[in-house]
């Protein structure tokens, strides 16, 4: 006789589970719970509310975005390089003052006919030409697609937060620390490429624990019971699984913008394993780690990586429609192989790097068809192996007034400043400081302090209740953070800079929200718990906004005297 099924209440799609006769499995209370996520609170409501915070974000990084009207650290550099690539399709290099004219209003004439060397991929480039294409060449114009991209990481990291811990309030703390956090907010005013790669990178992550949940979700659909000894579980109905697909072109695109994005897909790869391995294992696989990693990880692997790989060529179409010009002009002209003890000697040591000849594409015949995509892209090859050298020798020992130890970031141990008009005299441009002293106004890549020293705590709980606690959601920020993190201690014999980390703080962050949910409790009712973490969480978003609002001058070029700017940097190492 067969045994009777029972069935589970509805969940959110309407769609029934069966569980044998008993008490449902550890496994499937896991699935369900994972089901049922979204619907712990109105869909409508979440949605809204997430978008209210992200307008507040975007409302917040439009204000005076044109301002000041100079190019910014590094935005010489790529706000050119969008432009060109706007109207030529690559990027070229460009005349001497190109800066004074473009400020003048000048877009003729800046640039010359042939290639120029670029050491960073192109989307984030494409992405900064977007906002010119609609706005022109103006600080408005190279910073507006930055702007929308900061903003929309607010919604992206809400979204992720209310997954993970089916709080709508969680997920708007989440969402409003993440909008008032100096160092995020500065980025997203200013061309550079450091806020897209954070976009994506977290745009993937969301896809990867997104595909966790619907993984389980479908795996119990599949095997309600638990498998024999020596089974798999399911394996053809989950070799193709859309979330990854998805994850894999937001990978792409955020290792088409940096390569330091490579790093943190590393690490959720392997924590995708690790999950899919687990649910099996709940599910009675025996040996769960070595099946997963052939039913589950070699699918994952090409619809994460090969498909992110795909994505990233892809990108370089541009440089590929015009490899010629980089054949002719670049392939024996850059620094190609290094030859260097690897010791500095003295400030003026410049590495010892040897030209080769050109580039082995570069010396055959033009191809045609799709044998001139082949050599195009041996093209790239070697043209990324230049990069390559460049980042990885060319700037060791090199020197720069901002560059910092990695060790100390989280900590906010040196700031970056992007800009400042300092010597104003009192009377001039309403300076009103006193005599003997004079005005100044400065933009500077520093985070809200309260933030991130807090954040620091909750990312050491974070490896506590991930790897103590044995609770998976606290990996995800742990893995998070140091991932994105750790790698840059390889590279602190060259100039690096701490605004790397904004790929880090959303992470940050949700480590912070996490520890406020397990401050809150998990119960909904009202009880003492729940009344103190909810008056304490509340009293952290308010002080992160009041030290934000602080800091507010020199976050967005307001005039100060000298007294009020020594106010606001309470470090010498922030000078």
């Amino acid at each position: 006789m067969s045994s009777p099924v029972r069935e589970q209440p509805r969940s959110s799609n309407d769609e029934l589970v069966p569980v044998a006769t008993g008490r449902p499995s550890a496994w499937q209370r896991a699935a369900l719970r994972a089901r049922t996520w979204a619907g712990t609170r109105d869909r409508l409501v979440g949605w809204l509310a997430a978008l209210v915070v992200t307008l507040l974000a975007f409302g917040l990084r439009l204000w005076h975005l044109g301002q000041p009207k100079v190019f910014e650290f590094d935005e010489t550099y790529y706000a050119k390089d969008a432009w060109s690539l706007l109207h030529f399709g690559y990027v070229r290099e460009y005349v001497t003052g190109a800066d004074e004219k473009i400020l003048d209003g000048q877009t003729s004439g800046i640039f010359g006919p042939d290639p120029s060397m670029i050491v960073h991929p192109e989307v984030g480039k494409w992405l900064i030409a977007l906002g010119e294409h609609f706005f022109g060449m103006t600080p408005f114009g190279w910073r507006i697609s930055a702007a929308v991209v900061g903003s929309l990481m607010v919604l992206v990291l809400i979204r992720l937060t209310l997954r993970l811990t089916g709080s709508l309030l969680l997920g708007v703390v989440a969402g409003l620390l993440l909008t008032f956090d100096g160092l995020h907010f500065v980025m997203s005013r200013l061309a550079l490429l450091d806020i897209f790669v954070a976009f994506f990178v977290l745009c993937g992550v969301h896809c990867i624990v997104a595909d966790r949940d619907w993984s389980r979700v479908r795996m119990a659909r599949l095997q309600p019971v638990q498998v024999d000894d020596g089974g798999w579980g399911p394996i053809g109905r989950l070799l193709f699984r859309p979330w990854l697909l998805l994850g894999g072109v937001c990978w792409g695109l955020a290792a088409g913008t940096k390569w330091s994005a490579l790093y943190v897909l590393a690490a959720f790869g392997i924590l995708c394993w690790l999950w899919s391995a687990g649910a099996r294992r709940s599910f009675g696989v025996r040996l769960a780690w070595l099946k997963s990693a052939l039913v589950d990880g070699l699918p994952a692997f090409i619809q994460l990586v090969v498909v992110a790989g795909i994505v990233y060529a892809a990108s370089w179409g541009g440089w590929l429609a015009h490899a010629d010009q980089y054949e002719e002009h670049l392939s024996s002209t850059q620094y190609t192989r290094y030859a260097g003890t690897g010791e500095c000697q003295d400030e003026e040591y410049v590495p010892d790097l040897v030209q080769d000849e050109r580039w082995p594409s570069a010396a055959e015949p033009d191809a045609s068809g799709f044998g001139e995509l082949t050599q195009s892209l041996r093209s790239l090859v070697s043209y990324h192996r230049d990069v390559m050298t460049f980042h990885t020798h060319f700037l060791n020992c090199a020197t720069h007034t901002y560059a910092s130890d990695p060790v100390g970031w989280p900590l906010l141990n040196r700031p970056v400043g992007v800009a400042a008009d300092t010597g104003i005299a009192p009377g001039e441009r309403g300076c009103t400081a006193p005599a003997g002293s004079d005005c100044l106004r400065q933009v500077i890549l520093l985070g809200t302090p309260a933030l991130w020293w807090v954040g620091c705590v909750a990312l050491l709980a974070s490896l506590a209740w991930w790897l103590l606690g044995r609770d998976w959601r606290f990996g995800v920020a742990a893995v998070g953070a140091l991932s994105s993190w750790l790698p840059w201690l390889l590279y602190d014999d060259r100039p690096i800079f701490s605004f790397y980390t904004i790929v880090m703080l959303p992470f940050l962050v949700l480590a912070v929200a996490l520890c406020l949910g397990k401050l809150i409790g998990p119960s909904r009712s009202p009880s003492p718990r729940r009344t103190v973490g909810v008056v304490i969480g509340g009293a952290f978003v308010v002080l992160v906004i009041i030290n934000f609002a602080w800091f507010w001058p020199i976050y967005t070029n307001e005039l100060l005297t000298k007294s009020e700017w020594l106010d606001r940097i309470w470090f010498s190492r922030w000078i």
